[in-house]
């Protein structure tokens, strides 16, 4: 998968996975992860899927109906290149915080739907329930950010509780935000993320 990986200068800091959203690239949330922690290890990734020639993680069917089984294939494929590029970079693979806006945060989610160890901890900016009627692990060691828009057109506020409270009964620790913005991301939300990551490591 296309990437860039830049080495951090604190080697106790997590490693942040920066997951782009739809028609972005692996350099587009730099600004993100420049702002959350700029010693910290970075791996922007761009997605294998171009809709439109837009990249993306995975298909869709529609706007807002995911293309199951290309999800379930995709979310391994990154799961298996996040594993290869722990040894490449040698960065350690169980201390890794996703940082995912729109269909990167979606992505990431599928991720922790099925791997309980996907992440030491995920910042979802704009999600959606990536999958339903799927029995969620043991989520309770993992710490979570949402971020949502309460004027989003693309995600009605149900969805973001929804994934929410699906979440928390799997047992993470979830802190969510919401900001008058739309869809796009905001300065006031990555500063409430750049806090919650503070707090948590």
């Amino acid at each position: 998968m296309e990437h860039i990986f830049i080495k951090g200068i604190n080697e106790q800091a997590p490693t942040l996975l920066l997951l782009h959203g739809t028609g972005g690239n692996e350099k587009d949330l730099l600004p993100l992860a420049e702002m959350i922690d700029k010693s910290a290890n970075v791996l922007g990734v761009r997605g294998n899927v171009v809709e439109n020639g837009m990249p993306r993680y995975f298909k869709r069917l529609a706007e807002g109906v995911f293309d199951e089984a290309d999800l379930l294939y995709r979310t391994k494929e990154l799961s298996d290149f996040l594993d290869d590029m722990s040894n490449t970079y040698q960065f350690d693979r169980k201390q890794v915080v996703a940082i995912g806006y729109s269909n990167g945060a979606n992505i990431a989610a599928s991720m922790i739907f099925h791997d309980q160890h996907a992440f030491a901890g995920a910042v979802l900016l704009k999600p959606m329930v990536p999958l339903r009627n799927i029995k969620l692990p043991n989520l309770t060691s993992l710490k979570i950010f949402i971020g949502a828009g309460k004027n989003d057109p693309l995600i009605p506020g149900k969805e973001t509780i929804e994934l929410k409270e699906m979440l928390r009964k799997a047992g993470a620790q979830v802190e969510e935000y919401w900001g008058e913005a739309g869809h796009q991301l905001t300065r006031e939300e990555i500063l409430k993320a750049k806090d919650w990551f503070e707090k948590n490591f």
